[in-house]
This record gives structure tokens, C-alpha cells and sequence, in this order.
């Protein structure tokens, strides 16, 4: 049980005879504004939630009607990570979260190989006191992630309520969000679907794959914003599953894999043949996948309104973009 001295809130729900018989958890999460189930678990099974002054048995425990829950809310935890004053560009903010355009070569989150320098380390050193505290901890909630060399559009969480929906819209799908990828040769549709189910790849760990077998149901859409000859495509692709890797992994398993792609992109295509020099040359030698998270669709988890986010790609992918336009 915490040290009662590092408690900085105290909260008191009386139940009526219409919570007779809820369970616990459920029964106050629904009255905390911004204070998810989980959260509210924890704090019970760490002794911080009394009813009629007495410790609340379990997150489980049907609630009594009359009955005075008590809840003491600790003060939220330093986060582990350190803040680092890294610069990111800030499209939109606000004291529930924060809409940034994450540039290329910034890993979001700390990992072996990359302990700090990370996006989250960024948003601690920006967000500072402004960070409510997600799950006890004072960090910042990240709801999705791009890859380290993909670019584009996030949102990320600075509150538990905030964090809690943004989630949940996550894994429902209820968003609205588009990447521009640059891949190699051009699909035999302008516009069409993937659907293919991804998994690891069986022989090499590190990397996902379309299999047969063990896989998760992933579907993409894609349209063909502008076509270069024989040689490369700018399409669009809009996500109805968020698998890891899905758009590079779906766009190379129908044999146009996107540009620059370190992983995917095993060998020299064969439509590099039908780009002219010095093009050629640049898109063969690009040093990271040519992919855009465009923009960003979804609604504000407190105050109900729309919101919608796009930027435009950064400049390499942009000077890719315009060689191929001019040759």
C-alpha cells in the first residue's frame, strides 16, 4: 500500500439504489470523469478505495446502495523515460493531447537500441506539469505508433481519459486516416484492395510477412494519386486494420514494394528498368521507405468535435515526388 503522505486526491461517490449490486470497478469508473477501469482496479487492489470507511474488498465487490466509496488518487509517478528537449513540429494542442507531424528518423518510444531520443522522451520535455498522469504514471499516453523512417500525422494522449478513448477509436477503426506511399511499378488498378492476413515471418522473426497460417486478418485500400510510366506509383492507402508493417508488407506482397523500404525491399525491382537517369539512381539509393502518414481524422475524446489533421510529405520524399514528375 502507498505511503498516505504521497496522496493529493481525495474523491467520495455515494452509491444510490440504482448502482445496487454493480460491480466495483465499473461502478467507478463510470462516476470519475477521465479515470479508466483499469486505473480504478488498481487503485482498489492497492488499498486506496474504502467503502463506508472500510478497505473495498475487491474490483469484483458488488456495490451497496447508501454506501460512501472513498478514493484516494496518489499523485502520478515521475515517468521512467527522462524528458530531452527535441524539437518535433506541434500541429495541434490542447490539456487532453497533443497533434504533432513526427519527422522521419525519430523513434517514438524507447527500446533496446534506442533508450532515449525518442519521441516520448520529447513530449515529457514539452508537455512537462501539463501531463495529468496516465495509469499512475506521469507520461505521455501513445495510442499509435509510426515506424522510426515513416513520417507524418500522430496524436498522442496527455490525459487517462483522453488516452482511453483515442484507444479505443484505435481498435475500432473509428478514424479517419491516409498515408502516401512511393512504390515501385505501377498495380494493375488505379484504385483496389488487399486483404491478406499478416504474422511473423516464419524465417526471419524480425519481420512480419503475409502467411497462410497464424496470421491476423489486415485490409488495405489504395488508390493511384499519380502514375510514373511503368516504373513507380504514388498511392494512397487508407488502413481498415492496423497490423505492424501492413502497408509495406501488403504493397511488396503484390509484388510493388515501397520505395527505399529497408526491409521489404530485398533486391533491385525490376521496374527501376523503366525510370530514366538520374531519377533511377536517387529512388534506387533512397535511405528509408518512401511512406506519409497524411492525415488524421477522429473525434476529441472530452469535448465531442471533429477533428482533422494533414500535412504534407516532408522534403525528400517531396524532391522523389518532383524527379519523377520531370523525368
Amino acid at each position: 500500500m502507498r505511503d498516505p503522505a504521497s496522496l493529493y486526491g481525495n474523491l467520495a461517490v455515494c452509491a444510490t439504489a440504482e448502482d445496487q449490486g454493480e460491480r466495483l470497478d465499473r461502478f467507478l469508473a463510470g462516476r470519475l470523469d477521465g479515470m479508466s477501469r483499469s486505473r480504478v482496479k488498481t487503485l482498489i487492489e492497492e488499498g486506496l478505495v474504502t467503502c463506508d470507511d472500510a478497505p473495498a474488498a475487491t474490483p469484483a465487490a458488488p456495490v451497496r446502495a447508501g454506501s460512501v466509496y472513498r478514493i484516494a488518487i496518489p499523485a502520478p509517478l515521475p515517468a521512467t523515460p527522462q524528458g530531452q528537449a527535441i524539437p518535433f513540429p506541434i500541429l495541434y494542442e490542447d490539456g487532453d493531447l497533443i497533434v504533432l507531424d513526427k519527422p522521419a528518423g525519430l523513434v517514438v518510444h524507447p527500446a533496446p537500441g534506442n533508450l532515449d531520443g525518442t519521441l516520448v522522451n520529447a513530449l515529457i520535455a514539452h508537455c512537462g506539469d501539463s501531463l495529468a498522469g496516465i495509469g499512475g504514471e506521469k507520461r505521455p499516453g501513445i495510442v499509435h505508433r509510426l515506424d522510426k523512417d515513416t513520417s507524418g500525422v500522430m496524436v498522442v494522449a496527455k490525459t487517462e481519459l483522453a488516452h482511453h478513448a483515442l484507444s479505443e477509436a484505435f481498435a475500432a477503426r473509428d478514424l479517419e486516416r491516409h498515408y502516401l506511399a512511393l512504390c515501385w511499378g505501377a498495380p494493375a488498378s488505379a484504385a483496389g484492395a488487399i486483404e491478406a492476413p499478416i504474422g511473423r515471418d516464419p524465417r526471419e522473426r524480425k519481420r512480419m510477412a503475409v502467411v497462410t497460417r497464424g496470421g491476423r486478418f489486415a485490409l488495405t485500400h489504395f488508390t493511384a494519386v499519380q502514375r510514373f510510366g511503368l516504373g513507380a506509383t504514388l498511392l494512397e492507402c487508407r488502413l481498415a486494420t492496423g497490423r505492424t508493417h501492413q502497408i509495406r508488407v501488403h504493397l511488396a506482397h503484390i509484388g510493388h514494394p515501397v520505395v527505399g523500404d529497408p526491409v521489404y525491399l530485398r533486391r533491385r525491382p525490376a521496374a527501376a528498368a523503366h525510370i530514366a537517369e538520374p531519377a533511377r539512381s536517387v529512388l534506387l539509393d533512397f535511405p528509408r521507405q518512401a511512406l506519409h502518414a497524411a492525415s488524421l481524422g477522429f473525434v476529441h475524446p472530452r469535448t465531442g468535435a471533429a477533428l482533422r489533421f494533414e500535412t504534407p510529405p516532408p522534403a525528400d520524399f517531396s524532391a522523389l515526388v518532383d524527379l519523377l514528375t520531370g523525368s
